[in-house]
């Protein structure tokens, strides 16, 4: 079986690379190799690969930025997903794409499942339901599988810049009003070989199925909750030898920024449990496993 991970160098990509290796030859394509910008040079990239499963982890992550670049972000997160999904169905191939919490609005008091409406609140939550959207009208093989606060010992991202705040700062201000699950990027991908390796097996059964699926880590907690956790584990793994910051609650309204988040970013994992039999861990204990992974310099 031959694998294809687009965005191989982001934070899930990087983490592909490994739990899809039992699976199959694994060929990973980072930006350089595969823009998805270029939509042009996209049909032959993936038939030169003649995978016989694609997982896109490549995306416009700057949610802010995208605000402003919402055309290139579409771009990328909508029209390009649209040509990888046709690609895909031409070479009768599974396409596995992730998307986002960000796809709601919040405005739920409960957990969101897959049945509920998407009503996105800014740009980069638009981008990522057009994208949906193109794959669901390309038809083919697909799971779009939604995530929520994805962190990691590498790259760019909420754990990354909570210690060096740390470091740099006695006091951190941290959004309090904002409710999601956080989701470490290894687990992301662990779940995704299981979901892949099983979903391989229901196309040779002819017992397939398209469709949405929550993939986050279980519990809940605010954007605060997550920075208290971050300076608990890093005081854990330091000792005395460094001072933990002062964090501070805050409301998201002393928090200005370009884009607006749901306050609700819950979202239950029900259904992937029962199909793919996959459950992620509680968020704290993932974090815990994950910042020992993290240098903390």
């Amino acid at each position: 079986m031959r694998l294809l991970i687009t965005g191989a160098d982001g934070q899930v990509g990087w983490e592909l690379r490994q739990t899809l290796m039992p699976l199959g030859e694994v060929i990973a394509m980072d930006r350089k190799a595969c823009d998805l910008s270029k939509l042009q040079d996209l049909p032959r990239i993936i038939r030169e690969a003649a995978p016989d499963i694609i997982v896109n982890a490549a995306a416009y992550t700057a949610v802010d930025k995208a605000e402003e670049e919402e055309p290139l972000a579409t771009l990328i997160n909508g029209t390009a997903v649209g040509v990888i999904a046709d690609e895909a169905r031409k070479l009768d191939a599974l396409l596995i794409h992730y998307s986002t919490d960000y796809v709601y609005d919040g405005t739920k008091t409960a957990p969101y499942t897959e049945d509920d409406l998407p009503h996105p609140l800014n740009a980069y939550g638009r981008s990522k339901l057009a994208g949906e959207r193109a794959m669901e009208q390309c038809g083919g093989s697909y799971l779009i599988l939604r995530t929520s606060w994805v962190y990691a010992a590498r790259g760019r991202n909420f754990l990354q810049t909570v210690l060096r705040l740390a470091r740099e700062r006695d006091e951190l201000r941290v959004v309090a009003d904002q409710i999601g699950a956080p989701t470490w990027a290894r687990d992301i991908a662990g779940a995704t070989a299981t979901i892949a390796q099983r979903a391989r097996r229901e196309i040779e059964q002819d017992a397939f199925n398209s469709g949405q699926f929550n993939v986050t880590a279980a519990g809940e907690t605010s954007w605060f909750g997550f920075a208290e956790a971050i300076c608990v584990n890093l005081a854990q793994q330091t000792g005395s030898q460094r001072r933990s910051p002062k964090i501070c609650p805050i409301g998201s309204v002393e928090y200005p920024v370009l884009a607006v988040r749901p306050k609700n970013s819950r979202m239950t994992a029900e259904r992937v449990r029962v199909r793919f039999g996959v459950s992620l861990p509680d968020w704290k204990q993932a974090l815990a496993r994950c910042m020992k992974n993290t240098v903390l310099a």
